[in-house]
């Protein structure tokens, strides 16, 4: 694989968003999407945990990463360990090599984002860096100089770039994919509600976000959660288990900007400011 501009691939996925009733659910616990042949999206099911957050497993031509590790411990309730073993094996199987290692990496250290940790605690050729910002940071360079630009190479031409992004927690990490053009930001920018701790933090990581933008080309803008609804600035309740009219996971650079608008707007007197397409949440 070489690094080449990024092409946006259709992503009308169908993702799995709950049943009426957990105890008939049929969906898997774990959707697997191959957005392509060095790609894949995956999302808890709803039923298991209802946060249903989103993960992302990237294969380079050294190594791959899978960013975040979901909701539940457990792996009779949540396989996600099985599930990544058996990805990398289908892409082994493509591409053979004798030693190809396994990075894990976080957007930030909420529980929905770090539960299945321990899976790969013990697994054989795998890096597992923390989510807490000591780790974290330390880990990109973050702790002695919050504002640079971080790469991680997968190999084969397939770099990520990393950024510090606090706002919604302070060790929050976005990273941007040059392979598919995804921004990958976690719980900074998704179609829900934005829950902010550190109001400044978060208006100077939207800035830079957009910054970031207009140097790279960004396919799509890719957060962990859906809350939304399809009809415009409508939330679905916390802790909803069944989100049957849910609108996309992607949005786009320009959902940054109106974010960035609607801070403006605010100033500092941040409260609760519905878009279209997602909320924000600032905590008291």
């Amino acid at each position: 694989m070489t690094a080449a501009a990024p092409i946006a691939r259709p992503l009308d996925v169908r993702w799995i968003h709950g049943s009426p009733s957990a105890k008939h659910d049929t969906d898997p616990e774990i959707q697997v999407h191959e957005y392509d042949e060095h790609t894949v999206i995956l999302r808890q099911n709803k039923a298991v945990h209802y946060e249903a957050p989103f993960l992302f497993l990237l294969f380079g031509a050294e190594r791959a990463v899978l960013i975040d590790t979901g909701a539940t411990a457990d792996p009779a309730h949540f396989p996600l360990r099985a599930t990544v073993d058996d990805l990398i094996a289908k892409w082994l199987a493509r591409n053979p090599r004798e030693h190809y290692p396994l990075l894990v990496l976080h957007t930030h250290p909420h529980g929905d984002h770090v539960a299945g940790d321990g899976q790969f605690a013990d697994r054989p050729d795998t890096v597992l860096v923390g989510a807490d910002r000591t780790t974290a940071w330390s880990y990109f360079g973050f702790a002695r100089y919050p504002g640079a630009l971080t790469r991680v190479d997968l190999g084969g031409g397939r770099v990520l770039e990393c950024l510090a992004t606090p706002g919604h927690h302070e060790a929050a990490v976005t990273y941007y994919d040059p392979w598919t053009g995804f921004l990958l930001t976690g719980d900074t920018v998704y179609p829900g509600r934005l829950y902010i701790d550190d109001w400044p933090a978060f208006g100077r990581s939207i800035e830079r976000l957009i910054a970031f933008a207009e140097q790279y080309p960004v396919t799509y803008v890719l957060g962990c959660h859906i809350e939304m609804t399809r009809e415009p600035g409508v939330d679905y309740p916390i802790r909803t288990t069944h989100q049957p009219d849910e609108p996309p996971l992607q949005l786009t650079v320009e959902h940054l900007h109106r974010i960035r608008a609607a801070v403006t707007e605010l100033g500092d007197r941040p409260r609760r400011y519905a878009l279209d397409d997602l909320i924000l949440c600032p905590n008291d």
